[in-house]
């Protein structure tokens, strides 16, 4: 049997190694040291182990907390609202319409017992003048439409709440036109061309709430409210814009997302 052959050790007759440097240093790796003894566990390590719970003294636990008083109906409300309140947005857990503050109609001229208020606008219409420093119907529209169009049911307040329902809804149709319009070029001719279209007054086809306004009692009423409604669906459109794209003309995701709403139920085709 020929032997293994290692550095410069010679060749043994009966296969091994001649002591040499590099044999040997080869028989000491492959022995295997002695197992070391598992030293004593260390008494001072054992005192310092946690009694067991038996030990413990129920008398030395500190006392249970009672269970929270649970929050009836209003008082969690109120505890909600607060929150709200606090945080300063009025979008957030809203759970009641936002009403228009034009309560008081008197000395406004009425169609189909719509009010037409005053609106900050250089579009020619029947609507009056309105101071530019204040807050007229469109800016509550807009203001107001992020909340109010989650609702189904709108509990009427105020004859100028049906006109704040009525631009809440034509919101929702023109953020459904501008849906598919990437810059502001495009929108504005979206929103040009449905300005266009012809504007229905109550009794005539297309128009979206039957019974929000009473029949007119004349051609002249007829017309009065179709061109006061025109009017401010334009108004409204050109501010819609300043919301719905940057001043770079990219569109804004925090509005356009809105126009998958359906304000009352009210599928928009």
């Amino acid at each position: 049997m020929p032997g293994l052959r290692g550095g410069g050790g010679g060749e043994d007759v009966r296969g091994g190694f001649k002591p040499s440097s590099v044999g040997l240093g080869a028989l000491c790796i492959l022995r295997i040291p002695p197992f070391l003894p598992i030293p004593p566990p260390d008494a001072s390590r054992a005192a310092t182990r946690v009694p067991l719970l038996r030990s413990v003294s129920l008398a030395s636990l500190p006392p249970l907390r009672p269970p929270a008083p649970r929050l009836t109906a209003s008082a969690a409300e109120a505890s909600r609202v607060a929150a709200v309140s606090a945080a300063g947005s009025p979008f957030l857990f809203a759970k009641m319409v936002y009403h228009s503050s034009f309560v008081d109609d008197n000395g406004i001229t009425k169609a189909c017992g719509c009010p037409l208020l005053p609106l900050k606008t250089h579009i020619k219409g029947p609507a009056p003048a309105f101071d530019q420093d204040k807050a007229d119907i469109v800016d509550e529209a807009i203001t107001f439409f992020r909340a109010n169009v989650f609702f189904k049911n709108f509990h009427v307040k105020s004859p100028a709440d049906k006109l704040l329902i009525y631009l809440t809804s034509y919101i929702n149709i023109a953020l459904k036109r501008l849906e598919g319009c990437r810059t502001l070029a495009v929108g504005t001719k979206a929103i040009i061309n449905l300005g266009l279209e012809k504007v229905p007054v109550p009794g005539e086809p297309g128009f979206p709430f039957p019974g929000l306004f009473t029949l007119p009692q004349s051609q002249e009423e007829a017309e009065l409210l179709r061109n006061y409604l025109k009017q401010i669906r334009e108004e409204t459109s050109g501010r819609l814009l300043n919301c719905a794209y940057r001043a770079n003309g990219t569109p804004n995701k925090w509005w356009l997302a809105f126009a998958k709403r359906k304000f009352m139920n009210i599928v928009i085709l």
